[in-house]
């Protein structure tokens, strides 16, 4: 397995990264023990989960419960230091977790501990916020974003006390390095210019969606993440399943996410089972799995740190991983492209 830099840390993680949010829900304890085995022996060395998992679907009564069964797996295995470790801190809105408050220079603490506890482990290796304060334009907000309620003064003072706060979770040692999710570039760029004016730990990564029909990433993001070392952990790369093919034709497969959560948060459209078609279609032709293509893809990308991909199976699992092994052809690239021209932004 590809090993790439996270940031400047000079951590190496690997170029797949093992998500977790079925695990509690979809998946049990003993399943999630087993995917955590079976990924770090084909060379997986990074884990990422949240405070607020499992998240198929999402309730107050399974909050939580996902980095328990990791924390579990750490004190039956003994391996903690075999893994890079990454959770979130949870923002405004989400009812589960501190009443939905805001990220703060309050809820910061109480989260780390709170992850900490659950996860039964001294240190976070990454520990990144969910999303921002001031909102988001992912989850197909992009469609109606409008910034223009935002109060700027207000926000560079909430980063740069929230830097702050973090920079004595890292000198206190139960965090050692910041990430970013669900950011935008403005945001990002406010973020590392104050931790290099001295206020707090520098932003290693950015956690957003990306695969082949959500590419938001490809531009403005793109560039920054280029010139500032701040890599991208792709997040939904299989675009919640669709682009297993697995949803074509009205299937709905028992226990799939579709099954749990009906629209797949906005992804389910005409448009998108068209693209869908077209990827497949480039998938057959060239005798390729479709979901190991839309992975090899997402590993080509020249901003991408780690790509975060989930699985409810073992055979799911096993096909995810064999996506580190393959190399897309110039041909295969040639072709995605063409079909990324007719069927952009498809959700």
């Amino acid at each position: 397995m590809q090993k790439r830099p996270l940031g400047r840390t000079g951590l190496q993680v690997s170029a797949l990264c093992l998500g977790s949010m079925t695990w509690g829900t979809q998946n049990t304890l003993q399943e999630g023990h087993a995917q955590i085995e079976r990924a770090l022996d084909r060379g997986v060395n990074f884990i990422d989960t949240a405070e607020m998992y499992p998240t198929t679907p999402i309730s107050g009564e399974t909050t939580g419960r996902t980095e328990e069964i990791i924390g579990d797996w750490f004190a039956r295995s003994g391996r903690r230091e075999d893994v890079i470790l990454a959770t979130k801190h949870s923002g405004e809105g989400f009812k589960h977790a501190r009443d939905g408050a805001p990220i703060s220079a309050k809820t910061i603490p109480e989260a780390i501990e709170g992850s900490l506890r659950r996860l039964r482990t001294d240190c976070i290796d990454l520990y990144q916020f969910h999303w921002p304060n001031r909102g988001s334009y992912m989850f197909r907000k992009n469609w109606r974003f409008d910034p223009s309620g935002q109060n700027r003064d207000e926000t560079l003072a909430h980063m740069q006390e929230a830097l702050e706060v973090l920079q004595r979770e890292v000198d206190r040692g139960t965090i050692r390095y910041f990430g970013l999710s669900n950011e935008s570039a403005w945001g990002t760029a406010q973020w590392l210019r104050l931790s290099e004016a001295g206020q707090g730990p520098r932003a290693a990564s950015i956690q957003n969606e990306y695969s082949l029909m959500c590419r938001l990433f490809d531009t403005d993001l793109a560039e920054l993440s280029v010139n500032e070392d701040v890599g991208l952990l792709a997040f939904s790369p299989l675009a919640a399943g669709f682009l297993s093919g697995k949803y074509q034709g009205g299937a709905v497969p028992g226990g799939s996410r579709m099954a749990i959560n009906g629209d797949l948060g906005g992804r389910r459209t005409e448009r998108a089972f068209a693209a869908v078609d077209a990827y497949l279609e480039i998938a057959q032709r060239h005798g390729l799995d479709p979901s190991q293509m839309a992975l090899a893809w997402c590993l080509t990308r020249p901003f991408l740190c780690s790509a975060i991909f989930g699985a409810t199976t073992p055979q799911q699992l096993d096909l995810a991983l064999g996506a580190g092994e393959i190399t897309l052809s110039d041909e295969v690239l040639e072709e995605i492209d063409a079909t990324h021209k007719e069927h952009p932004m498809p959700y």
